[in-house]
């Protein structure tokens, strides 16, 4: 019987693996990570101050990293998300060839990648290269947040139970202020408050990005009438994450590394066979 995994985490960010981890009751003997952005790291080493920091991904060797039990990243989507620039592999979103690399090279037990929704031609290349077909979840069903993303792995499959959380059951109490004009467009012949703006009435709150300054940040109230940003604590409860996590960086960092992040409790969902599989004590 195991006492702990060995964990290797690329792209690693604020570690939302290892509180993945953690709350799917999975004990972990070493957690290697895989980041070069300091905040990031910063968040890490302040929740988990175990975390084995290994530095830029293209930089791993494989000697160092035998008896990898799982190996977990969700690699950049830049170019790969509808919102990017559509360079695909041959843009940021290429960093996906590191992953590759590194299954191959070090095989380890098991394995999960993260990614946007993209074009079937670059999710055929990844399909092909890492051997198992997506599973596609959005995180509305783990939280109050819409956020579709592409699951590749080999751990085995189980039925989840759908969490109804509600936008309205993740929200602080604080003031709204007038509607910016720039918030208004034409439709039609009358002019309406931009759709993509979130909704306390709404059921799911809109995909977090990397800003809080982009529409799908802000949160009307119940009569349209007046707004606000969502909140670096909103952020979190909407990425599941728990309150604080990332307090001990700047709200601009704060946003940006959560908005990077995964939705942990899609991410539980998916690593909890491993108790069994690993026979963990």
């Amino acid at each position: 019987m195991k006492m702990g995994i060995k964990v290797l985490s690329l792209f690693d960010g604020i570690s939302c693996g290892q509180v993945a981890l953690e709350r799917a009751g999975i004990e972990v003997d070493r957690y290697f990570s895989s980041e070069i952005d300091e905040p990031a790291m910063k968040v890490t080493q302040i929740n988990y101050p175990n975390t084995i920091q290994v530095g830029d991904v293209k930089e791993i060797t494989m000697d160092k990293y035998k008896n990898i039990d799982l190996l977990i990243g969700g690699s950049p989507c830049q170019s790969f998300s509808t919102f990017g620039n559509g360079a695909g592999m041959n843009g940021k979103s290429g960093l996906f060839w590191e992953f590759a690399r590194i299954l191959k090279g070090i095989k380890p037990k098991y394995f999960l990648l993260e990614n946007v929704k993209m074009k079937k031609e670059w999710r055929d290349i990844i399909t092909k290269e890492i051997g198992v077909e997506p599973i596609e979840i959005n995180s509305a069903e783990f939280s109050a947040q819409k956020r579709t993303r592409l699951y590749w792995t080999n751990i085995p499959k189980h039925l989840w139970k759908v969490k109804n959380t509600k936008l309205c059951e993740v929200l602080e109490d604080l003031p709204y202020r007038e509607i910016p004009p720039c918030f208004f467009k034409k439709w039609g012949d009358k002019m309406r408050i931009d759709k993509g703006l979130n909704w306390v009435g709404n059921n799911k709150a809109n995909c977090l990005t990397t800003k809080n300054c982009h529409t799908n940040q802000y949160l009307l109230n119940y009569n349209r009438t007046r707004c606000r940003l969502l909140t670096p604590t909103e952020y979190e409860k909407l990425q599941t994450l728990p309150i604080g996590y990332t307090a001990g960086v700047s709200n601009t960092e704060r946003y940006k590394s959560i908005g990077n992040g995964w939705t942990v409790d899609v991410i539980v969902h998916l690593l909890k066979p491993l108790k069994d599989a690993l026979e963990l004590i």
